[in-house]
């Protein structure tokens, strides 16, 4: 899923010679483990917003004008909110900014404190520009990025909360609070084009519902601009309609046959973290490594269509969600994947082994009896984020690095942890990362080993 950002600023070209293939023959397993529970307030859709309007909302539809744009979903304990959305000016001299803002409503006759655990949000532009970056980077500082999903993500994964957000806010009963309301500006900007991610975890002692609102900035008596207030965003709410343009319509999941239009999400999906212990077997307690000279991989962020044989859809499903909005929360963007793979050596000698993420070229099924990558990746970014890699190193010291990826639409992808182990060894490793915005959907995670010196 290119980024709209980049999509809208890219001219058109003559299409390239197709790059050649190469099938890696390595066996692809469905992913252990499962998403949480925790529902996540999704807001995506409309991408592009050049009408104000309402984005998401979660409360009730009693007493609205618009009764379709509330979907009725109360939160209570943890939950997360994800926000990704873009202004652009249109026409081209209306240089006013947008605001996104996210209001949250207590309606119970007693206060409801909002603990806000982690929080991020950056603007494309100046915050985190799309940038080219090599394909592989330490990361250690989180200095590293490219786009605002993910700087967000890599935050959100330090345990972050970015210095505009309070540790926590208290809503008094039957009242109503901005959790968010921040600009997406375009003046000075070419083209006039600007976006916005956000992720936050939140934890609640009480029943709240939410909505994320666009409006454009107020005017100052003096003719510059200030953000709208309480009051002009309720009211907006409460009389307001969907935003518009809407984005394409998705195809339904069962319907194959014809190109296949995922859509962009807006409602609340069902799972916040997919934490899985990687081992051999439901029963087993190690994941033993593959054979000298070959490899096997675990589907990441699997989705209808892209399963890589493995017939697993780990995209959240909906709890809620407009219907001309996607059916699931494809590529699971601001999921976290907390991966632990306790790796076994059950052969006679030493084996070198890696640990690396992969961007295949997205199959259903495999036609080929294994993965296809470009001995050339294409132009297309799929995969720009950090992860979180923790294991003990060949002295057996205690490691925690944080390397930052860049992966294009086919690529092998280089090793993250290469480790010597000795015959009868065990070593765990650790790997998280959450899956970043403007990714494109499936990855592999793939345990290799290197075949023995001839």
């Amino acid at each position: 899923m290119l980024p709209l950002l980049l999509s809208l600023t890219i001219a058109q070209s003559t299409p390239a010679t197709p790059p050649e293939e190469v099938v890696q023959p390595q066996e692809v397993r469905s992913l252990p483990g499962q998403l949480d529970r925790v529902p996540v307030f999704n807001s995506n859709s409309p991408e592009l917003v050049l009408k104000e309007g309402i984005l998401l909302s979660t409360f009730p539809s009693k007493g609205k004008k618009v009764p379709t744009a509330h979907l009725n979903f109360p939160f209570r304990g943890r939950f997360d909110i994800f926000a990704h959305h873009i202004a652009r000016a249109e026409p081209p001299e209306d240089l006013r900014s947008l605001y996104l803002g996210i209001i949250l409503h207590n309606p119970s006759s007693k206060p409801v404190k909002v603990n806000i655990l982690q929080a991020a949000s950056y603007l494309s532009q100046p915050d985190a520009p799309f940038i080219q970056l090599p394909s592989l980077s330490e990361n250690t500082l989180g200095s590293i990025f490219s786009g605002p999903g993910d700087r967000a993500t890599s935050d959100i994964l330090r345990g972050r909360r970015q210095g505009i957000f309070p540790a926590q806010i208290v809503i008094p009963p039957g009242q109503s609070q901005m959790l968010l309301n921040l600009p997406i500006p375009v003046q000075g900007l070419t083209p006039p084009l600007n976006g916005r991610s956000t992720l936050m975890r939140l934890q609640s002692n009480g029943t709240i519902y939410a909505a994320s609102l666009a409006m454009f900035a107020q005017k100052n008596a003096d003719g510059s601009e200030r953000s709208p207030n309480l009051a002009e965003w309720q009211n907006l709410l409460d009389n307001g309609d969907l935003s518009t343009p809407r984005d394409k319509v998705p195809t339904p999941p069962e319907e194959t046959g014809k190109p296949r239009i995922y859509g962009r999400v807006a409602g609340v999906a069902s799972g916040s973290q997919w934490r899985s212990l990687v081992v051999d077997s439901p029963k087993a307690k190690d994941l033993t490594i593959p054979q000298p000279g070959q490899a096997f991989s675990y589907g990441l962020s699997t989705l209808h269509g892209g399963s890589l044989g493995t017939g697993q859809i780990q995209s959240a499903s909906m709890l809620v969600r407009y219907p001309d909005t996607a059916y699931r929360a494809h590529g699971n963007y601001g999921t976290q994947y907390s991966l632990k793979l306790p790796l076994y050596n059950n052969t006679q000698n030493s084996q070198t082994v890696s640990v690396s993420v992969q961007t295949p070229l997205k199959e259903d099924q495999l036609g080929k009896s294994g993965l296809r990558f470009f001995t050339t990746p294409a132009r297309q970014v799929f995969f720009r984020g950090t992860v979180r890699l923790r294991y003990k190193d060949n002295q057996g010291k205690p490691q925690t690095k944080f390397v930052h990826l860049v992966q294009k639409r086919g690529q092998p992808g280089e090793p993250l942890v290469l480790l010597n182990m000795k015959a009868g060894d065990r070593s765990l490793v650790e790997v998280d990362f959450l899956y970043p915005p403007d990714a494109s959907p499936p990855q592999v995670l793939t345990v290799s080993t290197q075949a023995a010196s001839q």
